[in-house]
């Protein structure tokens, strides 16, 4: 994907459930992002999601028009009618049509992505795992996130959340892929964005202790049967001497 420079908008609709505090500070237990609408002249596109602790409860696909849920188990519990989605990225359109003109098309500034790429569970040859891509530091909300293994485009398991936002009015969001380890194998996740001069691509591969060579292995059996050695010498001596100086000294009293 080319990617070019454009005005980014974002309006966020948040909604803070407080705990009760008196006179003291207001600290909050949760936080429900509710309505979180993003739209820009880049495509042009956007989206709209809904976030409860920092953890995406479901975003609209604009395109098919339908509500997506992070877990499909969500859909039992609550609804969301897809057309609200829309009728607020209408209005976020006609917004950013109108800062363009105020704004003399000034661009947006481009924030330098981090990435951070780790497995899901312990690494096993052999057992299924999930990696996983930590894109933080986003904006504007733009970005191309893909997989390689062996230098090679992998399409197969891999899946994605949509932006999350931050405190800082930027982004994160996370991209997976499903493997299966092998020592034969290497990834990486490469990230396009604004901010980056050039893709980036960060690597990951399986760390599997090395064997230990045959002198390796015969210098450490000697090591082990000289202290071994040592240490019976030393405390053989120690026992004797114990022995030598511990022997009572009995005189006759008299008859």
């Amino acid at each position: 994907m080319i990617l070019n420079r454009a005005l980014i908008l974002g309006a966020l609709a948040l909604t803070t459930m407080m705990s009760p505090s008196g006179g003291e500070d207001i600290v909050a237990d949760h936080i429900g992002a509710y309505g979180i609408n993003v739209y820009h002249s880049y495509g042009p596109s956007g989206h709209y999601t809904h976030e409860f602790d920092g953890d995406e409860e479901f975003y609209v696909d604009l395109e098919k028009k339908e509500t997506v849920w992070r877990l499909p188990m969500f859909s039992k519990f609550a609804g969301f009618d897809p057309q609200g989605a829309l009728r607020n990225i209408a209005l976020m359109k006609n917004a950013l049509e109108s800062l363009i003109q105020s704004s003399n098309s000034t661009a947006a500034t481009n924030k330098v992505p981090e990435v951070t790429v780790f497995s899901k569970s312990p690494m096993m040859l052999g057992q299924p795992n999930t990696l996983i891509c930590h894109v933080d530091n986003i904006f504007p909300p733009v970005i191309n996130i893909t997989w390689l293994k062996n230098r090679h485009l992998v399409t197969e398991g891999v899946s994605e959340t949509s932006f999350l936002s931050k405190d800082d009015h930027s982004f994160s969001k996370i991209s997976y892929l499903t493997f299966l380890p092998s020592d034969d194998d290497v990834y990486d996740c490469k990230v396009e964005h604004w901010g980056l001069d050039k893709p980036l691509l960060k690597h990951w591969e399986p760390e599997i202790p090395a064997p230990m060579s045959e002198l390796t292995e015969t210098v450490v059996c000697a090591l082990g049967l000289t202290v071994g050695l040592v240490g019976i010498v030393v405390g053989t001596v120690l026992i004797i001497r114990g022995l030598r100086s511990g022997g009572p000294s009995r005189h006759q009293g008299p008859l």
